[in-house]
Order: C-alpha cells, then structure tokens, then sequence
C-alpha cells in the first residue's frame, strides 16, 4: 500500500443528504396490472399473481416509495441537497460546482414528457438561493452510474485546485417513465441522495483514492432504451423505459467485478482491504451474484456478512438516487447493523444504460 510522505489533496465526503418519497406502494397493487409480453402478448391475468410473486423471489423488492402529484425531480434533488449541505455545515454561496445526475427530467404527474431546459442543475441551484454566478451548475444523464460519475468528475475538479467543494445529487422519478403494462415496472422507484465533497491538504491516505470508468456502447448501448407501451392499444404513443434484463444481467456479471478489481489495483488495494460494498441497488440477485463473482476474482469462496448493504427490498430501484441513499442511511445509522469507521475502506459501484460502468475506492477519514 502506497504511504503519504508529504501532504496532498485529498477529496473528502464532508455531507450527505437524502430524500426517500412518502408514499410506500407495495407488490400487491401490481395485482390488477394487465401485463403483456416484450412482444405484445397480452399475459393470463390469473398469472399476475403468480408473476408478482415471482418478481419479489427474483428481486427481493417488497415495496418502493413514489413521490407526490406536487413534486418533481428537481424538487427532490434540492431536498437532499438541503439535508447534505446541513450535515457538511456548508454555506450554499461557497461550492464551486452543482452537479445533478439524472436521466430523464422534471417529469410531471399526468405529463409525461421530459423537461429539461433549464437544467434541473440550474432549478437546484436557484431553489437553494445560491446567487454565486462562479458557482457552475450542470446536469449529468449516464445512466444509473450517473451520481457515481458526478463524484468522480468532482474528484477531478477538486484535485485541480481550481475548486474546493462541490454538491453532486442523483435524484429521478422513474414511476413517471415505466409502462404500467410491463412486469419491469415493478423494479422502479423514485428518490433522491446528494453528497458534499470537499479537498483540502491532508497527510493521512483518506478520502477518494481511485475510480475507473467503462462504456460498451459499441454492442450493448441499447440494453436499456425508450419504446413504446408493450400494450398494442395503449391510449398514446409515449415512451417508457425498457430493458433486456437476462443480457443486462450477463453484462453486469460479466464485467462489474472486473471494473471493482481495476479500481483496487489503482488504489493498490485487494478485496481483502475492503470493509463495505456498496452496488447500485439494482436487482438484489444480480447484486448477490456480482459480489460473489467479485470475490471469486480474489479466489475466495466465502464473502463476509453484512459487506454488502441492501435497501433495495424496501426502496426499489431509484437509478441514480441508490447510491447516494444508501450511503446517507448508513452515515446516519437508519440501516441496521450498518456503520463506517475511520479507516474503512468502501467501494462504491454502478451499472446502467449506455452500457456504463464505474467503481471509486474512499477510505473513510
């Protein structure tokens, strides 16, 4: 492992925040769903039970939280943004960057179209009242891997010198984007997590300490896409999120442990350093195999209890908002039998649309 002789800058989680909707909508109100298949076959209603059950075995999600009529992205962005700045004790008129990860808008109730001008970094950063004109605001779409990249840009921006601290949220409402008459409109949820980063000159080896980022667009940029409803009469021809989930779950298998082990190598660290993993609740079983494919890379068979937490069972999948989230449950001790301590080292993971992939090495101070 590589020893500090001298004082670098170090890039620092100084806050997090996040903002988990209120509304609880379970498995069983997927029950009256009318779904059909990929290729517009209506499916045998006396099934759906049977395919909501299987959907939870499958995912181990029980329950995800949707927003409010009154609200959009934007607006949970800038509620957690508020609770990190609170917890980083920073004054909104200092960043120097607000970086809002997301990939499809202010998508409003009963609106279903995208809005993205201005920027929801822009909505952010006025509804926060920051007046500072240096202070940059700009949007991140990347797929679920999105805050996770907002960070690493961050990272770059920070150990430059030219910035000292920046705000990066991932925040989406993909309830307003999923084609009710599709089974994987079960896996979606809505949400929002922000952190503060921070870099100042520090002599202990703490804060960001490698990431590495992979697109293979080449063949799978179109295992997540827009498309039609898979309901042949659906009343309009809007858009919904869709995905090729057995070739996006061979995918992640495929490569996810590999862009981790990059990752360490960069930080000239092993699995054996690492006291949590934390992946972008996806898929629990995806995220179960990942993880066990990840340590068969090291040739160990056994993987620690509790190195990776999940909220996935009851959150769903909130694309860009998961990881955020969940690191802000576990710094505030809401997610039981979870803690960090000085030293630990966490990796955190993505994989989403594009196909994009990234991984980032922190040693928590």
């Amino acid at each position: 492992m590589r020893v500090m002789t001298r004082r670098e800058r170090r890039t620092i989680i100084t806050g997090t925040g996040s903002c988990i909707p209120g509304r609880t909508v379970t498995n069983n109100e997927f029950l009256h769903n009318r779904f059909f298949s990929d290729y517009g076959q209506p499916l045998d209603p006396a099934s759906t039970a049977s395919i909501v059950a299987k959907f939870q075995e499958i995912t181990d999600i029980a329950e995800r939280r949707y927003t409010t009529d009154d609200l959009v992205t934007s607006d949970l962005a800038c509620a957690a943004a508020g609770e990190a700045l609170v917890s980083a004790g920073a004054d909104p008129e200092s960043l120097d960057y607000v970086i809002v990860a997301h990939n499809f808008g202010d998508v409003r109730a009963g609106n279903p179209r995208s809005d993205f001008v201005p920027s929801l970094a822009a909505r952010v950063k006025q509804k926060l009242g920051i007046r500072n004109p240096f202070c940059v605001a700009y949007d991140l779409p990347f797929g679920c891997p999105g805050w996770l990249q907002g960070v690493i840009q961050a990272d770059y921006f920070l150990q430059s010198g030219d910035a000292k601290k920046a705000l990066v949220i991932g925040a989406e409402t993909l309830s307003r984007v999923c084609d009710p008459h599709d089974r994987d409109s079960m896996l979606y949820a809505d949400g929002a997590g922000a952190v503060v980063l921070e870099a100042a000159p520090r002599e202990e080896l703490v804060g960001i300490l490698a990431h590495v980022t992979r697109s293979d667009t080449f063949e799978h940029a179109r295992l997540l896409w827009m498309g039609t409803s898979y309901d042949p009469e659906f009343e309009d021809d809007r858009l919904f999120l869709k995905m090729r989930g057995r070739t996006l779950y061979e995918y992640a298998l495929n490569t996810v442990p590999d862009v981790v082990r990059r990752s360490l190598e960069k930080a000239e660290l092993t699995l054996a350093d690492v006291r949590k993993v934390l992946l972008h609740q996806a898929n629990a079983k995806m995220d179960e195999a990942i993880l066990k494919r990840l340590f068969r890379l090291y040739r160990q068979c056994e993987v620690p209890e509790g190195i990776m937490p999940m909220t996935i069972s009851r959150l769903g999948n909130s694309s860009v908002a998961t990881l955020p989230t969940l690191l802000d449950l576990i710094v505030r001790g809401r997610l039981e039998g979870q803690r960090l301590q000085s030293g630990d080292i966490v990796v955190f993971a993505s994989v989403g649309a594009g196909m994009n992939i990234n991984s980032l090495v922190y040693r928590w101070p």
